[in-house]
């Protein structure tokens, strides 16, 4: 693999020692650094994300040294595995990354084509060009990997995929509000309010790669206020669904196929 350095002499030692153990596991194409750090807007208590790009197989051996490792599959096709790690006083998360399966969601993306997973700390779920966003926004440490620049395909077809969700998690959002079933309908007005972050983002051409800054991303922060103001009475919940669809700019007789009849 390429041994070409970038940004290491920044990383604290214990964590750049980690690097280069990665780098040097058999599969290994490429190690890079991810996260909050990687995008400038980490702060003190961040973790340090190390993606380890692998073609194939990965052995893990020398990793499981330091730790416990998840390998390849464990947390699902697209998170795939990892290891929570310390070194030194640095909490350090070692991301597993196919780079096979990245390139194949990649392609996938450049024809406006995605599918989205559930995940565990996923409201909408997760996306697969999710993986394209983790190549543009991460920063390599040691060899190479692909440009992921965000495809006119995916900015066209993903809002109307999104939406369709986010329509969906509303009508089950007012279903559970007429059964007054208060965390149903905040959990799925919640769940809305990610999936039209979703469409603008896409609709932008801007990469997202968790949800953590999505509501903020695209512009719907003053969301944050109407759930601080959840109706604790279950007869007004109706009420407050509708005020949060048309902060989401959804119309009252918004087409809902689920709905219609077949024969």
């Amino acid at each position: 693999m390429p041994t070409t350095r970038r940004t290491m002499d920044d990383l604290p030692q214990p964590v750049a020692e980690l690097v280069d153990l990665l780098a040097s596991l058999p599969g290994t194409i490429a190690v890079a650094l991810g996260g909050s750090r990687a995008l400038g807007c980490s702060d003190a208590g961040s973790d340090w994300d190390l993606g380890l790009y692998y073609r194939g197989a990965i052995d893990l051996t020398s990793l499981a040294a330091r730790g416990t490792v998840f390998p390849p599959g464990s947390w699902g096709r697209l998170m795939n595995g990892g290891a929570w790690l310390r070194c030194g006083g640095e909490k350090v998360d070692v991301i597993l990354r196919d780079l096979d399966v990245v390139e194949h969601w990649t392609r996938r993306a450049e024809h406006g084509e995605f599918e989205r997973d559930a995940l565990l700390g996923y409201l909408a779920g997760i996306p697969t060009y999710t993986l394209s966003a983790e190549l543009a926004s991460c920063r390599p440490l040691l060899g190479e990997i692909p440009a992921a620049p965000f495809p006119a395909e995916l900015a066209a077809a993903a809002p109307p995929v999104w939406r369709f969700c986010r329509s969906f998690s509303l009508d089950y959002a007012r279903m559970h509000a007429q059964r007054r079933n208060a965390a149903g309908a905040l959990g799925q007005a919640a769940a809305a309010v990610m999936q039209e972050a979703h469409a603008i983002m896409c609709q932008r051409r801007e990469w997202v790669c968790n949800e953590k800054r999505l509501i903020e991303a695209a512009g719907l922060t003053d969301l944050q206020a109407l759930f601080a103001q959840a109706p604790n009475k279950s007869a007004n919940l109706m009420q407050w669904v509708d005020g949060i669809a048309d902060r989401l700019g959804v119309p009252r007789g918004d087409n809902a196929p689920w709905k219609s009849a077949t024969t």
